[in-house]
């Protein structure tokens, strides 16, 4: 069975680098915090190009201490899309503030800068978008909007680590970035792991207090804060990690045009990568008619294939109480109901991308 990703590959290739790193925190004891992270969070940053960066426990962390760093709080909206993984619009909603979905362009499949400026109103502190699938989203024309009404602009940079935007990297392109290195990103860590990124070093030295309990010298609390460190092991193996994703990201991009060239079963919708973006390909999405029956073919014919968001968040009974319908984000909605992810890591061999796109255009429905 091919998996739609399988992290075992790289553990077998690089064991002996990981294994050193993790062995060096173990013999420092560096596991809360601590050098290991903090050379991770100097090598991020570099790497990104930003002014500054910090790494959290985790992804979700990330996008709440943002939101508190920016100022959001009860009542304050903050506009997100329908479209995407439901710690985006948690991040929002642990400030105390509301959440609001705007819909999808109908072929990126990324925020619409148009459906966030009918979603604005005279709560609007902000706008939350997300590079999804590791598809840069149109920064330009959100932050258009955002400029026209005074709102800050955040990215949720999950699933794009090292792709860019007219040349730059996402991170480095709004007030603050959020990453996460859950296992099985394009950059992640043995467990759990984030950062926030910024070209104003302000809100970056704010985080760092929020996540450390609310202090810079300890025992000395100057704000309600949280336990929300990256832990010293991540940082290390994040460090290893990072010397290879740009060719992990080259080798995503290989398999994922080959699909996008290859891949001509008019049964299947795919992802439009403008010209002014690199994407990275953490998810190869597609939409299908009927994806329950596609994923059951691909396993009979050996293929493991998922779901990602079958639920768009507006419709998610956790946010049942903002009253949202089916149809208020048509294009997120078609999306949620149709979308089939392949398989796509960078270990990938070109016979199994092959046999991929075999049975894709294979499929008859």
């Amino acid at each position: 069975m091919l998996k739609r990703i399988d992290l075992t590959r790289d553990f077998a290739r690089h064991r002996q680098e990981y294994l050193a790193a993790i062995t060096a925190v173990c013999e420092e004891t560096a596991f809360s915090g601590g050098k290991y992270a903090d050379r991770f969070d100097e090598e991020f940053r570099a790497y990104l190009g930003a002014e500054a960066a910090t790494g959290v426990n985790n992804g979700t962390s990330a996008l709440q201490l943002a939101m508190l760093a920016l100022g959001v709080g009860p009542g304050d909206e903050v506009i997100v899309p329908a479209n995407t993984y439901i710690a985006t619009a948690w991040g929002v909603t642990y400030t105390g503030a509301t959440p609001v979905f705007a819909d999808c362009t109908p072929d990126t499949w990324e925020i619409d800068a148009e459906s966030v400026q009918k979603r604005i109103t005279p709560r609007t502190k902000g706008i939350l978008g997300v590079h999804l699938y590791g598809q840069p989203f149109d920064f330009a024309a959100v932050s258009a909007v955002a400029e026209r009404w005074g709102l800050f602009v955040a990215e949720d940079c999950a699933q794009s680590a090292g792709a860019e935007f007219e040349g730059r990297k996402t991170g480095t392109l709004g007030e603050i970035g959020c990453f996460s290195f859950y296992p099985g990103k394009n950059l992640y860590a043995f467990g759990e792991g984030g950062a926030v990124t910024s070209n104003n070093p302000a809100y970056i030295d704010r985080i760092n207090v929020y996540k450390n309990q609310g202090c810079r010298v300890r025992y000395y609390h100057e704000t309600v804060g949280y336990n929300m460190r990256l832990e010293g092991m991540q940082g290390a193996v994040l460090s290893v990690s990072l010397h290879y994703l740009d060719g992990w990201n080259e080798r995503r991009a290989q398999i994922g045009r080959r699909y996008d060239a290859q891949i001509t079963n008019p049964l299947f919708l795919k992802q439009m990568h403008p010209a002014n973006t690199k994407p990275v390909y953490h998810l190869y999405e597609v939409q299908v008619p009927d994806p329950e029956h596609f994923l059951a073919y691909m396993e009979q014919n050996g293929i493991e294939c998922n779901r990602h968001y079958p639920v768009p968040c507006h419709l998610q009974e956790a946010y049942a109480s903002l009253g949202y319908r089916k149809g208020d984000c048509p294009n997120a909605e078609q999306l949620a109901e149709h979308c089939a992810t392949l398989p796509l890591f960078p270990e990938m061999t070109d016979d199994e991308a092959a046999l991929v796109i075999e049975k894709c255009n294979a499929y008859r429905g």
